[in-house]
């Protein structure tokens, strides 16, 4: 059987947003990759990067972990600061870029991209984390998305999300609670916690806390299959990790 391969050139820039009573912050940076077939650009998150707002009634901090060039990213060396009973209300949040297989797609494989968003709160009612922005486009087509969770089927087109433990492709992680259960309660929500199954909806709540907690990890995972009648092209979107405090 012959290989049919077309020349996808995807380009992904995840943005860390977070808003807090009316302000908002974001962060990102930009990092070429480069082979002998194709470039590809996509966001490098560098270590020691981070934005602090206040208010009357507040306190926000966004911070970039460290990263690796063509892995997954280690430990963020962003820390999370002690709270004392005397404290603010506080929301932090950590973006760690993951590993990364977009560049030249074919109709055989599935592209994936993956992100780790680290959120802690205190003294709120808990947090939403949403992900927003345009499936990637080139010309005019943009990448089909789905309303509802679907398998991922590479040699048809496909772009979506979710936050969980995937087998097929074997990406993504269950949200992790730290430093334990007892006291970290993030949740993916119900559409996008399910193992093997993607959907995508700009400005959907894929996660959420209904109440002040320890920190959680949410590991972002992305898919991208094409079909032989996707367009060939250079593909771009941008999205934003977006985290919004609830009282």
């Amino acid at each position: 059987m012959c290989k049919t391969r077309v020349k996808q050139y995807v380009q992904v820039l995840f943005l860390a947003a977070l808003l807090v009573t009316g302000s908002a912050a974001t962060v990102f940076a930009e990092t070429p990759s480069e082979s002998e077939n194709y470039q590809l650009t996509e966001s490098q998150f560098n270590g020691g990067s981070a934005y602090e707002s206040c208010s009357e009634q507040y306190c926000a901090r966004v911070s970039i972990g460290d990263t690796t060039d063509g892995g997954a990213a280690p430990s963020s060396s962003a820390g999370f600061a002690t709270i004392s009973p005397d404290s603010e209300p506080l929301l932090e949040v950590i973006v760690d870029a993951g590993a990364s297989t977009l560049g030249v797609l074919d109709t055989e494989t599935t592209g994936t991209k993956t992100m780790t968003v680290r959120i802690r709160n205190y003294l709120s009612g808990g947090y939403t984390l949403q992900i927003m922005g345009d499936a990637p486009v080139y010309d005019g087509h943009r990448l089909k998305t789905f309303s509802q969770p679907t398998i991922s089927i590479p040699g048809t087109e496909q772009f979506g999300i979710n936050v969980a433990k995937n087998t097929a492709p074997a990406i993504g992680e269950e949200p992790v609670q730290v430093p334990s259960s007892d006291i970290s309660f993030g949740k993916a929500t119900e559409k996008y916690s399910i193992p093997d199954s993607f959907k995508y909806t700009s400005g959907d709540v894929v996660a959420r806390s209904n109440t002040e907690s320890g920190r959680t990890d949410y590991t972002v995972s992305m898919i991208v299959n094409i079909s032989n009648a996707t367009p060939a092209g250079n593909y771009m979107g941008d999205f934003s990790a977006v985290v919004v405090p609830v009282y």
